[in-house]
C-alpha cells in the first residue's frame, strides 16, 4: 500500500515550488516519483514530427515534470496541515492510512 496515491492534495516541501499544493496526477512507485497539477512545469522545445497521415506541430511546450517522492506531504483533509502518514488495521482487518498529525484515517 502506498503512501500516497493519485487523486491526492499534497503540499510541496523542497525545492523551488516550496509551499504549493496540488492534486497527484501520476504516481511511480518503483522511481519514487510523483507528478503535481501545477508543480515543476518544464518547457520543452519540440520538432515537427511526421506520425503517420498526422503531423504534430512544432513549439515550445510546457508540461509537469515528476519530483522525488521525499519532497511532498500529503495534506491531512481534517487538519488541513502537511502530515505524515501511517498505517493501521481496522477491525474487519482492511488496511487503512491514518494521519499522524490528527490521529484519523484518511480513506
Amino acid at each position: 500500500m502506498q503512501k500516497i496515491r493519485k487523486g491526492d492534495l499534497v503540499e510541496v516541501i523542497t525545492g523551488k515550488d516550496i509551499g504549493v499544493r496540488g492534486q497527484v496526477l501520476r504516481v511511480d512507485p518503483k522511481k519514487g516519483r510523483v507528478v503535481v497539477e501545477g508543480v515543476n512545469i518544464v518547457r520543452k522545445h519540440q520538432r515537427p514530427q511526421q506520425a503517420g497521415r498526422s503531423q504534430i506541430q512544432p513549439g515550445i511546450i510546457e508540461f509537469e515534470a515528476p519530483i522525488d517522492l521525499s519532497n511532498v506531504m500529503l495534506v491531512c483533509p481534517h487538519t488541513d496541515e502537511p502530515t505524515r502518514v501511517g498505517f493501521r488495521t481496522r477491525e474487519d482487518g482492511v488496511k487503512v492510512r491514518v494521519s499522524k498529525k490528527s490521529g484519523q484515517d484518511i480513506d
